[in-house]
């Protein structure tokens, strides 16, 4: 049987996120301190530990089938590699940003400056579209630091936080493009191999329903089930049971957790008590 590779980034976080969301899908891998690769004991995969900045060109060869990795760096070196799944971690912003002391009006206070960066494509691309030119100095690691010793006028770099950037006496001033880690697949993957590609989706859509969703139970007056239904997103209709009481029921559903306490508020003012919320560890549709 062939066994799909997948390539993840060797440290970090999006490396444990990564590695997390693998192991939530029920795959169990057997990796140690500072291996290159490993493989799963239950599943035909294999993962391979990358430096960031190499993964899309390993997916552009098809030495790797698969990678999780920001699709900032996909924008910067592998455009016309296919996303399959956005997965919801590891969310930052490639931006702009200048010494807190710089006088910034718009984007033209810019031109001809000397930015310092890791994406030269995505810088160039962007200033481009605003028909401006920037000195590009193509810098690896501690980037926010080139203001300081006077090696640029201006940095583009991931913010996630900010922290960095407010340490360095930096400002951010604009945003070139919100990033999250992503599936991301080889253009040369075997049908073979597409199979386990379409399992392994499959199982991190079931998985990421899971984490952005609760379900929820709670007492309802029958009188009152048809007005909490129109409140409740259902997958295909309410769970209604009968309680000991006679003239109530007990409603159960699922409901997104980015609308959590919206939808709790109506349900108390619709009449619903008793309310239960409990996570959900998959969510198989």
């Amino acid at each position: 049987m062939s066994t799909l590779k997948i390539a993840i980034q060797k440290s970090g976080r999006l490396n444990e996120d990564s590695i997390q969301i693998l192991r939530d899908c029920g795959i169990s891998i057997n990796n140690g301190n500072d291996q290159l690769k490993a493989e799963a004991s239950n599943f035909p995969l294999e993962v391979l530990y990358l430096r960031n900045s190499d993964i899309p060109q390993y997916l552009i060869d098809g030495v790797v089938d698969l990678a999780i990795v920001g699709d900032n760096l996909l924008v910067e070196k592998g455009k016309h590699i296919e996303v399959i799944q956005k997965l919801g971690f590891s969310k930052c912003k490639v931006s702009v940003a200048v010494p807190k002391t710089f006088e910034y009006n718009s984007i033209q206070d810019l031109a001809g400056l000397r930015i310092a960066t890791s994406y030269p494509n995505t810088v160039t691309e962007y200033f481009n579209s605003f028909g401006l030119t920037v000195d590009i100095h193509q810098i690896s690691g501690s980037v926010e630091i080139a203001p300081n010793i006077g090696l640029a006028d201006a940095i583009v770099d991931i913010v996630s936080s900010g922290s960095t950037l407010f340490k360095n006496n930096l400002k951010e001033v604009e945003v070139i493009l919100k990033s999250e880690a992503v599936l991301a697949v080889s253009p040369k993957v075997s049908p073979e191999i597409q199979k386990h590609i379409d399992t392994l989706k499959f199982r991190i859509q079931s998985v990421l329903r899971a984490r952005n969703s609760k379900y929820i139970l709670m007492n309802v007056p029958n009188h009152k089930i048809e007005a909490i239904g129109k409140i409740l997103p259902v997958l295909r209709s309410l769970t209604v049971l009968p309680l000991a009481q006679e003239g109530w029921s007990s409603v159960h559903s699922v409901i997104d957790k980015d609308t959590f306490w919206d939808v709790i508020d109506q349900l108390k003012e619709a009449g619903a008590e008793g309310i239960l919320v409990c996570p959900i560890e998959k969510m198989v549709l």
